[in-house]
């Protein structure tokens, strides 16, 4: 049993195999069947390269004996920060096939985040483009090894220079792969993380493909399906609501854009006949302003979904009409429960909801400050228990007993209110969390940065309105050096090695804070503050 993870009840696991919500197949069993029931068939496709079925599954085990070979083996963690690209499946299916498990990183983590997730779980091997966006991984990687003792390989896709290029390792030379069983982890996801940097979720093949299937029975995948992967593959959005793992599970294509912007993305649309795809609220709006200007052919769009963060009415009015589809909500999190609007619901529940659990298992329940139930329709946070909803983080014991309830739910830190039916509204979070567009910031992360600066007397991070993102972040900061600006803090950050969507969009210096009857930190009155100089545009 790998140090850290915590493994299901044995009692929960009966329950839920008994009931047919786990059925012990693997990823790599996924693949296998698909290249044996449809060899042919195109799986992704990235630019002019095409890559069928049979394809992936032959590279996926070649690799794989490459990994073995290189002394990658079972519960071995490995770092994996690919792009939108094939290598990125190659690599994720023959790390489940050794049973070895990946840690799903994205393009935008830096050194400070890729430093932690594999000091953390004693990452033996990190996986990477060597540019992207113009920006460097491999010099990134080379100062990470430096700094953590038991990462052993980098693996580069591309220029791999003093490092190991992924397409060299693949094998021709046979092994015997081990045993994956269903109850084996398969892989690690990253929190959003309200408290410092992100917690690690752990997930079985069991529990994850559980969720992978009900997802493709409700957004009615197929082997017809042909999906836009425009978002990052490695955020959990992309990768199973239904994503690309339920594409692949269905037996359809993943078409792989390098970037979602829609002069990027429309012509693909109109290439491939694009039935299916995924946007934040964000990128929504850019796609239905862009549609206006833009004369290209999307009239095979059949469904977008939109999630990651909460969608406003206003925006969700405007994108069945604006592409002549239908809109379904996703509202969710890495940590488990999925709640769909389905496709076949009246324009009201898709447009003023965030839909409802997908699972008959999910239990769910909203409760006030006490944890007592609330009345339907009444405001509340939301709990979470159920088949494919983690029961702790991996090596946080201590946060674990404040994230779960002593009686096994999830603690999500969504307010939300539910309708006679079930449906779901958002009405916004409890912890101290700055959705940027689906990117999560915890506010106290960037201020422990804050306070390392030398001028720096403390610092408050909160989020303020925006209608193209959502939230923005605003940093609140009292100094003692009246020369020091906003800039400066931000060119600080930014050698700080942290991502650059958690560096603060604004600063205020102020001379104190405002203070709760607690004498805390008043964050209420910060975004109270924040948000009068918006309206008065000072």
């Amino acid at each position: 049993m790998l140090q850290g993870y915590t493994p299901w009840p044995d009692e929960v696991a009966t329950k839920y195999r008994s009931n047919g919500c786990w059925t012990g197949e693997t990823f790599g069993e996924v693949l296998e069947r698909m290249a044996t029931f449809t060899p042919t068939s195109i799986a992704l496709i990235e630019g002019n390269r095409k890559v069928t079925y049979e394809e992936l599954d032959d590279r996926a085990n070649r690799l794989a004996h490459g990994f073995i070979h290189l002394g990658i083996k079972k519960q071995d963690r490995v770092v994996l920060q690919l792009t939108n690209t094939i290598t990125f499946f190659e690599v994720c299916f023959a790390l489940f096939r050794i049973g070895a498990l990946p840690i799903f990183s994205l393009p935008l983590h830096r050194q400070t985040e890729i430093t932690y997730f594999c000091e953390h779980t004693k990452a033996v091997a990190y996986v990477i483009p060597d540019v992207f966006d113009r920006h460097d991984y491999v010099k990134m990687a080379r100062e990470v090894k430096g700094k953590v003792n038991t990462l052993q390989h980098i693996i580069v896709a591309g220029d791999e220079q003093e490092f190991l290029n992924v397409e060299a390792l693949m094998s021709e030379e046979s092994v015997d792969l081990p045993n994956i069983t269903g109850s084996d982890l398969a892989f690690f996801q990253l929190s959003g993380g309200s408290t410092g940097l992100p917690k690690l979720i752990p997930r079985t093949h069991d529990e994850y493909l559980y969720s992978v299937r009900k997802s493709v029975e409700i957004c009615e995948l197929s082997e017809r399906t042909k999906y836009l992967a425009v978002l990052p593959v490695a955020h959990n959005f992309t990768m199973s609501s239904p994503g690309v793992f339920g594409v692949l599970y269905a037996g359809g294509c993943i078409i792989l854009s390098p970037d979602p912007s829609p002069d990027t993305a429309f012509p693909l649309i109109e290439k491939e006949k694009i039935n299916f795809t995924s946007l934040v609220p964000p990128l929504a709006i850019i796609w239905i302003e862009a549609k206006k200007t833009r004369d290209y052919d999307l009239t095979s769009l059949e469904v977008i979904q939109v999630g990651g963060a909460k969608c406003s009415a206003e925006v969700a009015k405007k994108v069945g009409p604006s592409f002549g589809c239908s809109l379904q909500q996703v509202f969710g999190m890495a940590e488990g429960l999925v709640n769909y609007t389905r496709l076949n619901d009246a324009d009201e529940k898709n447009v003023y909801t965030q839909g409802r659990p997908m699972s008959e298992f999910d239990e769910i329940r909203i409760v006030d400050e006490e944890d007592q139930s609330v009345a339907i329709g009444d405001t509340g946070h939301l709990q979470v228990r159920g088949p494919y909803t983690i029961i702790a983080y991996y090596n946080a014991e201590t946060h674990n007993e404040k994230a779960f309830t002593h009686d096994g739910f999830y603690r999500t830190g969504d307010i939300v209110k539910q309708t006679e039916d079930g449906y779901l509204i958002v009405e916004g979070r409890d912890k101290d969390q700055i959705n940027r567009g689906g990117e999560k910031i915890a506010a106290e992360e960037v201020e422990n940065y804050l306070l390392s600066h030398e001028d720096v007397l403390d610092a408050a991070i909160v989020s303020m309105p925006d209608a193209f993102l959502g939230e923005r972040s605003c940093a609140f900061i009292i100094s003692q050096n009246a020369q020091l600006t906003g800039q400066a803090l931000k060119s600080f950050l930014q050698l700080k090695g942290i991502a650059a969507f958690k560096i603060p969009d604004r600063f205020e210096f102020v001379h104190e804070f405002p203070q709760t009857p607690l004498g805390k930190v008043s964050k209420k009155s910060l975004r109270e503050i924040i948000q009068d100089k918006l309206a008065t545009k000072i």
